[in-house]
């Protein structure tokens, strides 16, 4: 698991300075239930307070890819640049800077890669620099990209997440007001759904709040949304300072019925993950 660190605990760290100047953090987990960190990916890219936000990755002919968000700094605001650039990996450690995505925009994160039926590759993402940020765009080798423009148009959104399960392609983002949920036959023409997920607050500890931010897993015949959780409400800790920063990953088993996909935070979960499910990639 690759997943965005947060400064959360870092005292001194005003405004949104706690959620910069962070590098990507590892789990690994041999059931996909029980997971222990093992440290931060070595990337080898920008200055020593680069925050890195958001990775994607796959596998495709033995090589693995990440396409990971960069701001260039710790900033007080949200008003900075932000880049998204390719990095390679043949053992998921140790990765290579292959070179920045040029997407025509300074504003640009949270990037989701696949391939396509034809063998061309299609990335999603967060275009700042307009109103109907979820873009897209192609490729026929990962290094050079043609934007094609705005993927969703009815609403603002971040973080998508593009995968097949059920015979279709299906794009799952934080809208913020939980999860909205598109659907597709061919990965272009996104038709959505009226029902978000993880709206509501779940019953758990640690999981009561909106489910934000969502990567997907599916193995076999089955799919995860993993999301995380602001620590607020009951599960905050008076006694902690900024304790409303922290947030807890959750995972919930997505369920599909009558075309729409569903998910129950509050039921419990049993995943079973099949050798490398969450990065192979069709050809």
């Amino acid at each position: 698991m690759f997943y965005t660190n947060r400064r959360a605990n870092v005292p001194d760290t005003p405004n949104v300075t706690w959620v910069h100047g962070t590098r990507i953090g590892i789990a690994e987990s041999v059931d996909g239930v029980i997971w222990r960190y093992r440290g931060t990916a070595s990337i080898p890219y920008g200055k020593e307070d680069y925050t890195h936000w958001a990775p994607d990755v796959f596998e495709s002919d033995g090589t693995y890819h990440m396409f990971l968000s960069i701001v260039p700094g710790i900033f007080p605001n949200w008003d900075a640049p932000r880049e998204i650039i390719h990095l390679t990996s043949k053992d998921l450690l140790n990765w290579r800077f292959d070179g920045k995505v040029d997407l025509e925009s300074d504003r640009v994160i949270d990037a989701t890669v696949i391939r396509l039926p034809g063998g061309a590759w299609r990335m999603w993402y967060k275009n700042e620099r307009d109103k109907t940020p979820l873009y897209y765009a192609d490729s026929s080798d990962l290094k050079t990209w043609k934007v094609r423009g705005p993927a969703i148009r009815d609403r603002s959104g971040e973080g998508p997440k593009v995968f097949r399960w059920k015979d279709r392609c299906w794009m799952i983002a934080d809208v913020w007001q939980g999860l909205g949920v598109y659907r597709s036959a061919e990965c272009e023409t996104w038709t959505r759904q009226e029902r978000n997920l993880l709206v509501e607050p779940g019953k758990l500890p640690t999981d009561r709040a909106r489910g934000a931010h969502p990567d997907i897993v599916v193995s076999g015949d089955r799919a995860y949304a993993l999301y995380f959780v602001h620590q607020r409400g009951a599960d905050a800790d008076p006694q902690v300072e900024n304790y409303g920063r922290r947030t807890v990953i959750q995972v919930v088993e997505l369920e599909y019925r009558d075309g729409e996909i569903t998910c129950d935070r509050d039921k419990p979960t049993f995943v079973h993950l099949e050798p490398t499910a969450a990065i192979r990639q069709p050809k």
